[in-house]
């Protein structure tokens, strides 16, 4: 007879807190226009600061108010159910009011999940197993945490189901396993419903990758920045098919290739965004877009931030001509060190004192004058390096080299430095 090996228990031991009441929080404010940008916390961000910092980081963001996301376990977030029916709400109460204090559009990510949910020990969190999917067994408990959670959190009313498809691949046939995936959303999507039917729901959050060249595949969306691996476009088809419903589809990706980078450069390569925009709007019959990720620079991060910035604002101006009705900048924050010298790329403000960082301010003019239903007008520069992007009252502008440029936009002369944007007023009413 063979000895049954046991079970070895895997993970940290989880401190699970005596129940507690559900936080106050104030509603989002009210808002004219659906904001378009926003935010996805990460590991680090202004509410575990405290003091000063938090309250400078606040004020960054509650400018103009815009999208926070917050994901249920992980980015920030620990284990929200150790045992079956055993809630920790710590960290998550903790960082939904600090969006509520910086006068968010709330919106939240329904991953990861709990161990026990996955093959994984109850009682302990195994942080290496964070992008493990739940097993099909425990979908409904794990459409019952989300239900939990829309309950704790009712000024919340917009919900991304699952992150990129995390542990859903179908390694045998070298696919998504998108069948499993939709059947999770769908006992998610009528969980959440039977909360309030007012919440908002999306899905399939595909992570669409590209490469330079065909080499012999084929894709329903290309262009000469490459072509898309159609395995993640076919399961966003068989996601719109099979789905109990949606608010809005979402998806993230890279404007790089996964073999040759920025391809042909890092501004052409921003194109693959508008494509794959415009290619869902018509597959789903125009639900609203939504860019839970976007990434404009190779691995190498080696840009200078002037650099960094001019890319990013050129994909934001992509987002917004092709239709885009949210686009997420996943917040590189970085943990505060006690040192005022430390480089935070990309960051929002500064891990040491919470002063606003440069991207901060393209975000913010962003969320005021290129909202979702913003009317866009057609301004061209006279000089192709410069893009412009431009609405009645505001247009903005990116040079896209590394030298300085002369050049006429809306009858104006302007001189932009390298990798400069600017921002202009107009004549619209």
């Amino acid at each position: 007879m063979l000895a049954v090996k046991p079970d070895i228990p895997r993970g940290q031991v989880a401190t699970i807190p005596p129940p507690q009441a559900a936080p106050v929080l104030e509603p989002p404010p009210s808002v004219d226009e659906w904001p378009r940008w926003g935010i996805t916390h990460t590991e680090f961000s202004a509410d575990n600061s405290g003091g000063e910092i938090s309250d400078a980081a606040a004020h960054v963001l509650s400018r103009v108010p815009m999208l926070q996301n917050q994901h249920i376990m992980g980015w920030g977030a620990s284990n929200p159910e150790p045992e079956p029916g055993k809630n920790d709400f710590r960290d998550l109460d903790r960082r939904i009011q600090f969006m509520a204090r910086s006068k968010a559009i709330p919106i939240v990510t329904l991953c990861c999940a709990p161990d026990w949910m996955k093959g994984g020990t109850s009682g302990r969190t195994d942080w290496t197993q964070l992008e493990t999917a739940p097993r099909r067994e425990h979908f409904d408990d794990y459409a019952k945490l989300a239900a939990t959670v829309a309950k704790r959190y009712p000024t919340v009313k917009h919900y991304m189901v699952w992150n990129e498809l995390k542990g859903f691949w179908n390694q045998a046939q070298n696919r998504w396993d998108i069948e499993g995936y939709t059947e999770l959303y769908n006992k998610v999507y009528d969980a959440l419903k039977a909360v309030n039917k007012d919440i908002k729901v999306g899905g399939p959050y595909v992570s669409v990758g590209s490469s330079s060249t065909a080499n012999g595949r084929t894709s329903e969306i290309q262009g000469p920045w490459g072509i898309v691996d159609q395995r993640d476009l076919d399961a966003v088809s068989y996601w719109i098919k099979n789905k109990k419903g949606a608010d809005f589809i979402i998806v993230d990706g890279a404007s790089v290739t996964k073999e040759a980078g920025a391809y042909p450069d890092e501004f052409t390569a921003l194109g693959k965004f508008g494509a794959i925009t415009k290619w869902l709007r018509e597959k789903s019959g125009d639900l609203p877009v939504w860019w839970a990720e976007w990434y404009v620079e190779p691995n190498s991060r080696d840009w200078a931030e002037d650099r960094r910035i001019a890319v990013q604002t050129a994909a934001m101006m992509e987002f917004a001509s092709s239709g885009a009705t949210t686009s997420l900048y996943w917040s590189p924050q970085r943990k505060d060190t006690g040192g005022d010298q430390e480089e935070c790329q990309g960051c929002l403000w500064h891990p040491s004192s919470g002063a606003e960082l440069p991207m901060a301010g393209i975000m913010s003019g962003f969320v005021k004058w290129f909202p979702a239903d913003v009317k866009l007008e057609t301004v061209t520069s006279s000089d192709p390096k410069v893009r412009v992007l431009a609405q009645a009252r505001q247009l903005v502008m990116v040079n896209t080299t590394n030298a300085a440029v002369t050049t006429t936009v809306d009858g104006k002369q302007f001189q932009l430095k390298p990798y400069e944007v600017k921002w202009s007023a107009r004549d619209g009413a």
